[in-house]
């Protein structure tokens, strides 16, 4: 018997260009691949997104625009919630009885409709959203971002809190499944890790010439990550250094541009980044909120040379041993000059294959949503 599914997506998952895209996109493939037909429902904003991609690998697509301003504010809802609630989105979905895959906390929303009752849902968490917005509020210097980010975090905590029993809730980290299930009392949890275009470590041995971060440069944490290196690390070590990512703000092009040995790459295409990360002695990702998985220390990972992170970037992700980790700008500093003329080995890349490839199997994963859904 055919497999139907309904996918309703936070955002346009193409381009695949941020973490959260990626995993929805890939996994949008991998089930097509597995031979399930997909009804696509995604929410449209920001003029983002191209969606002819998608027509390859979907029966049906629906866009839905997404409730922005006033008339998302709720007291009681967060807006990354409220913004998705749809009347036609919920008529679409009560049209048959296929199983639904609701990625991210922000579709919730509608859980509670009579069309969602006696259904198979799978709910895909993509971060303990409340401890994200936290560390959004502490990366930003806007103040009214700043209050913005709080209060949704204060939102998102009450509401994570008070998710139904009944969907099955697929976490993007181990860490963040202990999370929901000790914190949040949910029972219906499992481990599912993140969808990616890597499936294989290819790493290159030897030795590259400069050290990299690379992100999405909009978003504060990766902004503050970036900043924290040029001013904490390489403002002291003489060693190039490459910031590479979307966006950057005027703040930090200037401050990658105060040494001769670092710059700032923006806006790379996605070939130029693969470059980059294969080209790199050391990919350097910092990271300030523990909760998700970052899919650039994947990428780093399978295509990288040495990867040097601190505690908050591999926690619950089981990548630890695959990672140089550092505790503050000092460790940080020590390591790279550890590192700098020291070749990558084949032995790590054995265990990088041991760590990475049987754990981020696109299909063996897909598999394992199946069984979840049917």
């Amino acid at each position: 018997m055919t497999k139907q599914l309904h996918i309703v997506c936070l955002d346009v998952p193409w381009p695949a260009d941020y973490g959260g895209a990626i995993d929805m996109f890939y996994k949008i493939k991998t089930l097509w691949q597995a031979g399930v037909k997909i009804h696509l429902h995604y929410f449209w904003y920001n003029n983002r997104g191209n969606p002819n991609e998608l027509n390859k690998y979907c029966e049906s697509i629906h866009v839905y625009k997404r409730k922005t301003g006033l008339k998302s504010f709720s007291l009681k809802l967060p807006y990354i919630v409220a913004s998705r609630i749809n009347e036609d989105l919920i008529e679409n979905l009560g049209k048959d009885n296929y199983p639904i895959l609701l990625e991210g906390t922000h579709c919730t929303g509608m859980l509670n409709s009579p069309t969602f009752a006696n259904r198979k849902v799978v709910v895909r968490i993509h971060n303990d959203e409340s401890e994200y917005y936290k560390s959004l509020a502490l990366s930003t210097t806007n103040i009214s971002k700043k209050i913005y980010f709080l209060n949704e975090s204060r939102l998102l905590k009450k509401y994570e809190h008070n998710l139904p029993q009944s969907p099955f809730y697929a976490c993007i980290t181990s860490g963040d499944a202990d999370h929901f299930k000790n914190e949040h009392g949910l029972k219906n949890v499992f481990f599912l890790p993140a969808f990616s275009p890597f499936n294989k470590v290819e790493s290159n041995e030897g030795v590259g010439n400069f050290c990299l971060y690379h992100g999405n440069l909009s978003v504060p944490e990766n902004e503050k990550a970036a900043a924290w290196l040029l001013t904490k690390v390489f403002s002291k070590l003489k060693i190039p250094f490459v910031i590479a990512g979307k966006n950057p703000s005027r703040r930090l092009d200037k401050l990658a541009h105060l040494c001769q040995h670092t710059c700032l790459v923006a806006n790379p295409s996605v070939t130029e980044i693969n470059d980059l990360v294969r080209k790199a002695q050391i990919n350097i990702l910092p990271s300030f909120s523990t909760t998700g998985i970052k899919m650039k220390l994947i990428h780093a990972l399978f295509e990288g040379r040495h990867c040097l992170v601190n505690e908050k970037m591999v926690t619950g992700t089981g990548l630890e041993e695959a990672c140089h980790i550092g505790s503050n700008a000092r460790a940080f500093a020590s390591i790279i000059m550890q590192l700098y003329h020291q070749p990558f080995t084949e032995e790590e890349t054995r265990l990088r294959k041991y760590l990475l490839e049987e754990r981020y199997n696109n299909e063996k994963n897909a598999a394992a949503l199946i069984a979840y859904l049917w």
